[in-house]
């Protein structure tokens, strides 16, 4: 029997829905996750249901195993406080699930940190050759979104050469 790919779908920017869409993405259960960070008994599931649902909130040490258990950057689902441009980066990444084809202009910004402003020009240039690569088919939607989940400031620019 041939495994059918479904799309996730994102309901909102919150941490819960995030740690959701991976999960869905790499077909995983709730069921699966939970237990593999340890719960027991007959309500294990409960645990992740009350992370995705936004109820309770996993703390650092869980949020960094969640994404370990979903080979995900730890960036991509934990809570972003903007003090870091990868908070910034990863909010544009997951708002354009919500919103298909929305565009980020920074051509008029100026600010007080040139070092943050640059790290995020560099970063939309990298998205803007991985959307064009999208958008001629030259990858398909998985890779796309392996490559966002997955994005890290350390190794941006190999992995722009090697797409």
């Amino acid at each position: 029997m041939k495994l059918m790919y479904s799309r996730p779908i994102l309901r909102d920017l919150s941490q819960g829905s995030r740690i959701a869409f991976v999960r869905q993405f790499r077909s995983k259960t709730q069921d699966e996750i939970a237990g593999l960070l340890g719960a027991k008994g007959d309500n294990r599931r409960r645990t992740m249901t009350r992370y995705e649902k936004g109820d309770r909130n996993p703390n650092i040490s869980r949020t960094k195993k969640i994404a370990e258990l979903l080979n995900v950057s730890y960036e991509a689902i934990k809570q972003y406080n903007y003090k870091e441009p990868i908070d910034l980066i990863y909010t544009l990444l997951w708002l354009e699930e919500l919103l298909p084809n929305y565009r980020f202009d920074l051509s008029d910004v100026s600010t007080g940190d040139e070092a943050f402003l640059n790290i995020i020009r560099a970063f939309v240039n990298q998205w803007d050759l991985m959307r064009k690569k999208r958008k001629r088919r030259e990858i398909k939607y998985a890779d796309y979104i392996e490559w966002k989940i997955t994005y890290s400031l350390g190794d941006r620019d190999e992995r722009v050469k090697e797409d």
